[in-house]
Parts: C-alpha cells; structure tokens; sequence
C-alpha cells in the first residue's frame, strides 16, 4: 500500500488522463497518474498527431505538384524514408514535452504528483492496484477515480490482422516504403483521411471500400460529394456499396472479395488498412468485479455526465463513447475533476463540439448538419456560399469549397449548426461555436468587422444573406450562393432580391 492517501487516481495517461491530472493539481490535490505503456497515448502515437502530420505533409507534396505539373516540370517526390523523419521528429517533440512536463512536476511537485508505470486495476471504489513490468504489485489508496484507458482498432472477425501486411492505424504508420497499392475499409473519417493522405503522396494506387451508397455517411451529400470527387480525382477507386466477402493475405499480398450492385469482385493488393472504428480498453481493470455498470451502448461507461453508477468513478476520453476525439476527452476529464472538487452541476454540452476532418478539401463542423434536422423535424433556414466569391479564397487560388449555416426558421434565426469546406475551414467556425454555446442570433455575427481580404469573411457574408443585405445576392449568383428554409425535409427557397 502506498504510504498516503490521493484525493484522485487516474488510469490511463492519454490526453484525457493527462488533463484529468493536470487539473487537479490545479486544485491542489494529491494525484497519482497511472500509464501502462506511453504518457500521451494513441493520440500522440498513432492516432491524431501521426495522421495529422502524414497529413500536412501530404498536402504540401500535391499543393507543390499542381502548381510546377502544370508549368511542365517533372513531379516533386518524397522518399517514405523522408516523410518517417518527418513523422518521428514530430512525435518526439511532443513525447519530449511530456516526459520533461512529468519529470519537472515530480522534482517540483512531489507533494501533489506522482506518476505510476504499470497496469491500473480498480479493487474496490477506492483501492487501485498497479501492476509493474518486473513484477511488482503497488496499492494506493484515494478518494476518487477516473478511467481514461482510451481506446484500441476495431477489426473484423475472419481477417487476420500481423500490422504488416493487414494493418490498422496501429500499423500504418510503420511501413517500410510507400506501398504500390492499398485498399482502406471503411469510409469513415479516419478511412478518408488516409486515403487522402497516400492519394496525394502519388505513390499509391488507393482503393476504398464503402459499403454505403456514399463515403462520410453522417455528413450531407454536398460534403461526402466534393470529398469523393476529389479522391477519384486524384485516382482512389472508391467501391460504393461494397459488402466485403473475403480478406487474406496470399504469397505476401492481399487479396480481396467484393460485391457490389450483386457482382463479384476480385482485387489483389499489396496492403491493407482496416479503418472501422475503435473499441475501449475497459478488460482487466476491475469493473466487472467491481460491479461498474455499461452504458446504454452496452460498450462504453460513464454515462451519467461522465460518471459512472459508482458515485466517486468518472469516465472520460474513448471509454465514455460519446465523441472520440482528443479535445473532447480532455474536456470531459477536466469536468470529471471539476465536478469532483468544485462542486460544479452544469452538465456538460456536446451541441458546440468543433471537428476538423483532414481531407481534401478540408472540412470543419461544428453543431448539426441538415441530415441531423431533417431526422429530428426541426424547421430550419440553410444559407450556403461558394468559396469561389470569397476574396480570400480568390488570392489562394484555392475557390474550391462552401460555408453552409443552419439556423432555427424564426425570427431569432438561432444558430443551430455550421459546415466549413474548404482552405482555412477550421479557422471560420469558431465564432459560429461560440455563438451555439450562448444560444444567440446571427446579429452579432452580421456587424463584426473581419479582418480583410480573410476566409471568415465568408460567415459575415452568410448571416448578411438571411438578413437579406449581402453584397451578392442569391438569386443572380444562383451557382454561388444558396439560402432556402428546410421544413419536413422539403427545401424551399428564400426570395430574396
């Protein structure tokens, strides 16, 4: 047993973990942060930072290719070996941050933090044993919990996945060399984006596997359309409607099985990246015998605003299901503590939850889409812009994309939701989030003065048009622009001068 007591245990140093930890110290509690492998997790490993990066890096190899291609120059290529040390210089940076964050604070801050190496299991509501690699069994003892054991890739029953040749996102990133061709499943976020990223290396015939009549399946067609035209564009054979039969790997490649529209399909590629979701880490750690109950997903826990049915254990991060991203487990674990040592009792709101998907255009969201308003019968107005009337976008040379703005069809015309498509796109929302959070109109939005030539003046253009005082009007730039109500899933245009 530990010799002290903790006011909070924390399992799991991910992002959400780590930020659990941090904000209790804030508090001036004694925590102990509980890490069985690495401190930042597959956020910082193999997850957000590692795909980011590819991401980026992919963007500028295409960006520079479309400008020098068309002046007759030969391609501009990057070696795999190039974009690895690319990759491995990013992650360290990050990784180094942690590790000297962590060894100042125990030189520091000893009396509030510790760190524990090892496996977290719960024992009881409050005891946490910590199993360590030499085997060593260490006890501590605190008044609450929080489980942020974050999350693993989802596979598929009958595929052997060896992260070599079937790989998921925890493989992907440890090839060897650019492979001559890859097959994604799954045209979700996380598949697109990869699918973007090698699309634009050049390098890579890409083929995706979509068992839906569209990629992005939760998005509005507008989006999931302008993604898809931009990946077969850049040569990704997109399979639509896709029902996978078959996956294994024969003489070193990988052969797979479709059917699509009832005809068979045969391909055979050199590798392959399953992209179908993730799982919580919750096995071993003590809940069943501790009696923590599943949430109404049957996967995930922590349900009630991120408690779980044992009043003094939170939840946050992957293992809460709600949203897996990283700035969302970190605002979960902060309202964990704060409402452990702060008393605080305003739940926490998903309505203004900000995403990025990096694809190609980018694409921001941030509150609900027209599918979303359509499912629920909310009556709402849509105002849409075509980034090719944004003078921004004109001086990038980059006109391809929208802003699309949904509010309440009221007078008040309260923002509901906003889509961004496009360069710049996560810098436009934000406002928009802000304005969600507060529950106001689009007036403010209307007068604010944007900084000039900018991409956000695009969302003052937008509410000018349900207004109706925008400088180009709807109905003479009708390929442009675009503001209609929506009511029982009928569009109706506005009439507007």
């Amino acid at each position: 047993m530990s010799d002290s007591k903790y006011d909070l245990v924390v399992i799991g140093g991910g992002p959400a973990g780590y930020a659990a930890a941090m904000r209790a110290i804030d508090f001036g509690k004694r925590v102990c942060l509980i890490e069985k492998s690495k401190v930042g997790g597959a956020g910082l490993y193999n997850g957000a930072l590692s795909s980011k990066t590819l991401w980026e890096l992919s963007q500028r190899v295409k960006n520079v290719n479309e400008t020098i291609v068309s002046i007759g120059r030969d391609k501009f290529e990057l070696s795999w070996d190039e974009v690895r040390k690319t990759l491995e210089e990013a992650i360290f940076e990050r990784k180094f941050q942690y590790s000297c964050h962590i060894k100042l604070l125990k030189t520091n801050r000893a009396d509030l933090f510790t760190y524990a190496r090892g496996f977290g299991k719960i024992i009881d509501p409050h005891t946490v044993e910590v199993s360590k690699e030499d085997g060593e069994v260490e006890e501590f003892s605190t008044d609450y919990i929080t489980i942020t054991t974050g999350s693993s890739p989802r596979t598929i029953p009958n595929i052997a996945v060896d992260e070599k040749i079937i790989m998921t996102s925890d493989g992907i990133d440890q090839i060897d060399d650019f492979p001559e061709s890859l097959v994604i499943v799954g045209a979700g976020v996380i598949g697109c984006e990869y699918a973007t990223i090698f699309s634009n290396f050049g390098k890579t015939k890409v083929y995706l596997i979509d068992r839906g009549d569209h990629i992005l399946p939760f998005e509005d067609d507008d989006i999931s359309h302008i993604v898809a035209k931009n990946l077969e564009k850049h040569g990704v054979t997109i399979h639509h409607k896709a029902s996978l039969e078959r996956m294994e790997v024969i003489d070193g490649k990988v052969e797979y099985e479709i059917v699509c529209d009832g005809k068979k399909e045969i391909i055979r590629v050199e590798k392959a990246l399953l992209s179908v979701g993730r799982v919580p880490n919750l096995k071993g750690i003590g809940l069943e015998e501790l009696g923590i109950e599943m949430g109404k997903s049957g996967r995930h826990i922590g349900d009630d605003d991120t408690q779980t049915n044992i009043p003094n254990i939170f939840a946050a991060g992957d293992v809460s299901g709600r949203i897996a991203l990283v700035n969302m487990g970190e605002i979960e674990a902060r309202h964990s503590v704060e409402r452990m040592f702060e008393g605080k009792t305003r739940r926490l709101s998903y309505d203004n939850v900000c995403t990025i998907m990096f694809l190609e255009p980018e694409v921001a969201a941030v509150g609900m889409n027209e599918k979303q308003c359509i499912k629920e019968n909310i009556p709402v107005k849509v105002v849409k812009l075509d980034y090719s009337v944004m003078a921004r976008a004109i001086a990038m040379r980059k006109t391809q994309g929208f802003f699309k703005i949904i509010v309440t069809n009221d007078d008040k015309m309260q923002i509901l939701g906003m889509r961004a498509v496009g360069e710049h796109a996560s810098s436009a929302i934000q406002a928009v989030a802000l304005l969600i959070k507060t529950g106001q109109g689009i007036d403010e939005l209307a007068e604010l003065v944007h900084p000039h030539p900018s991409i956000v003046e695009g969302v003052q253009e937008c509410v000018r048009m349900l207004l109706n005082k925008s400088i180009f009007k709807s109905s003479v730039f009708k390929d442009k622009l675009a503001c209609y109500s929506l009511v029982d899933g009928v569009k109706t245009p506005l009439q507007r001068l």
